[in-house]
């Protein structure tokens, strides 16, 4: 049997890993919410699905569950400063919405109007895996934006993709 690690070592090495920063958004019977997230990626294309991880025990957890829909939008290094307002250092929701311009799509959600992308979704499963609720989202809608350089998270800070040098012979 695998010994087991220590949150803080899991924690450490998973920080290594680089990730797209989104901003996953809600809105409907149960109110309007929204949260930066890294932990997001597709399942299938037939049907187009993805997941998204929340915190269980964050206090939007059960409008997001409540609400049934979701929207993926993904970040440009342009927003670094929306990042952290959703990622809680502006505690007031106005205030996250505020700052920025928002569409409204095809179920309700608020999408980010100059993001890469948006991806519209109605929550079809969620599964609790330890302190976190894996939210299964059928695509519903999607909204191509704006080309700008993606807004990346590693070593416990925003960055941006840097173009390399050709590669070949």
């Amino acid at each position: 049997m695998a010994t087991q690690i220590s949150k803080t070592d899991f924690r450490d090495a998973m920080a290594r890993v680089c990730a797209p920063v989104n901003i996953v958004t809600t809105d409907g019977p149960a109110g309007r919410g929204g949260f930066t997230a890294t932990a997001m990626c597709s399942v299938s294309d037939e049907p187009p699905t993805l997941l998204v991880c929340m915190n269980g025990r964050s206090t939007q957890a059960a409008m997001f569950l409540a609400n049934r829909r979701f929207c993926v939008n993904v970040l440009t290094h342009d927003h670094m400063h929306l990042a952290g307002k959703f990622a809680g250092a502006t505690r007031d929701m106005e205030a996250r919405y505020s700052a920025a311009r928002w569409q409204t799509l095809t179920s309700g959600t608020p999408a980010l109007s100059d993001a890469i992308v948006n991806f519209d979704c109605e929550i079809e499963d969620v599964h609790v895996v330890g302190t976190h609720n894996v939210m299964i989202g059928r695509v519903i809608d999607v909204r191509h934006g704006s080309g700008g350089s993606a807004l990346l998270y590693v070593d416990r800070n925003y960055t941006q993709p840097t173009r390399l040098g050709s590669f070949g012979g």
